[in-house]
């Protein structure tokens, strides 16, 4: 029997892209599409990020004005919900969330309503405006929580806390000091129940009306230091995998198919999850690329990234072509993150020359750095040099080609983890005795 030929993917036509970004961090994507021939444009909106992709992409001050040059505009942050239907009801192809999908996200509170709506298990957690509220609560109701910011305060994801006392003593004396260093600064929080689990997220893109297979599962490593310890940065790296069936987006994502197309949502999104024996908890939504998570997915994914993202827009039917096996990145970073100092990034990385020892830069991806002379310079302000991704048949595969990608980049003073991947083979036993893989 003659196995069927593979058909060709066919090339989309050229066309021009608008990148929006809040912090820069499309300029790995930007790149990669105007490598593979399109015309871009990039807008940032933070002023102290701007010099981020200078020399790599051209860049626009008015991302109105220059969205009647686009053919697509790509939104990579929550936020920009309306503006993204004000382009869609122009005629623009947009890559974007929504008034809704920002709520989900911006929103812990609301976020848990629609899961709850939606017949999705969540855990307890509770809305809070002031810290005293909420260590009165802590000490009626004794119990290890986690504290997780609301709205913009969770950018600065230092601030999310993971209790380890069952009394919830650690958590009292953190929300003290939350109170001495922001006081009415703070904003809402949530503090939530703590479980123990596998923490694992699934994600999609969705074309407006459905989510477009495979789906992928991913495996974040949140804090700075291997083996899950030292302060949480939001994400040092992370390791996935694409699949065609999910038990854990059966029972969560695929639940918000008929709400997703009825807010003509057109985008990604990921719902956290932490899962055990007793079931599955969603924690969170990102109702936009994740990051790093993107630039990983990108490496696994067997098309060219630009004619994905327009098919996605146009709402094509389709199925993503996608590496087998796993996928792994790793986040090689400065002083002073995972805090904001501005005199200490003055004085330590600044301006640092990110130097490959041969020039060879596949699975490199350019975060917060701009190119002058052909050098790779650090900039912004939060000292997020280079994202190193691998792929590979096995997580050992995909961890020997990120090690060797590592090794070949030079940058000073510069730091990552080197556990990205480990804990898939304990955690893989854990989800297969589940039946969730």
């Amino acid at each position: 029997m003659k196995t069927k030929k593979k058909e060709p993917i066919q090339p989309t036509k050229k066309m021009n892209f608008l990148f929006v970004s809040r912090y820069g961090e499309s300029l790995d994507l930007a790149n990669a599409v105007q490598q593979e021939g399109h015309q871009v444009r990039m807008y940032t909106v933070e002023r102290s990020c701007r010099e981020i992709g200078l020399g790599f992409v051209k860049r626009t001050t008015d991302w109105k004005k220059t969205s009647d040059w686009a053919d697509i505009v790509i939104f990579d942050y929550t936020g920009f919900g309306q503006e993204s239907q004000w382009l869609r009801e122009k005629g623009k192809l947009v890559f974007g969330g929504n008034a809704y999908t920002d709520q989900l996200e911006l929103d812990r509170n609301f976020g848990h309503g629609e899961l709850k709506k939606h017949g999705v298990k969540t855990l307890p957690s509770w809305e809070f405006k002031s810290f005293d509220d909420a260590i009165n609560f802590i000490k009626k109701h004794p119990d290890a929580y986690v504290v997780k910011p609301s709205g913009e305060t969770q950018e600065f994801k230092q601030l999310l806390f993971v209790g380890q006392d069952d009394e919830g003593s650690d958590v009292i004396r953190i929300l003290r000091a939350y109170e001495r260093s922001w006081g009415n600064n703070f904003g809402d929080f949530q503090l939530q129940k703590k479980v123990k689990g596998v923490e694992v997220s699934v994600s999609g893109f969705f074309n407006g009306d459905t989510f477009l297979k495979p789906i992928n599962v991913t495996f974040e490593h949140k804090k700075l230091f291997p083996k899950e310890l030292g302060v949480s940065t939001g994400e040092m790296g992370s390791s996935m995998f694409w699949t065609e069936d999910s038990p854990i987006y059966n029972a969560t994502l695929a639940k918000f198919i008929p709400t997703l197309r009825s807010h003509g949502f057109i985008g990604h999104i990921d719902l956290n999850c932490i899962v055990n024996g007793n079931g599955i908890y969603p924690l969170e939504f990102t109702s936009r690329f994740g990051f790093p998570q993107v630039y990983i997915q990108r490496a696994g994914i067997q098309e060219p990234f630009g004619q994905m993202l327009v098919k996605v827009a146009r709402g094509e039917r389709f199925k993503i072509h996608t590496k087998k096996g796993f996928q792994v990145g790793a986040f090689i970073v400065v002083p002073p993150f995972p805090y904001e100092d501005k005199k200490t990034f003055q004085l330590f990385s600044k301006d640092a020359v990110v130097v490959f020892k041969k020039d060879k830069k596949d699975g490199i991806h350019p975060m917060h750095v701009k190119m002058v002379n052909d050098e790779w310079l650090i900039t912004g302000d939060t000292g997020i040099a280079v994202m190193v991704s691998g792929t590979g048949l096995t997580m050992r595969d995909a961890q020997r080609m990120m090690q060797n990608r590592i090794n070949n980049v030079i940058v000073n003073n510069g730091y990552y983890r080197t556990d990205i991947g480990d804990r898939w083979q304990e955690d893989s036993d854990r989800l297969w005795s589940w039946g969730l893989l």
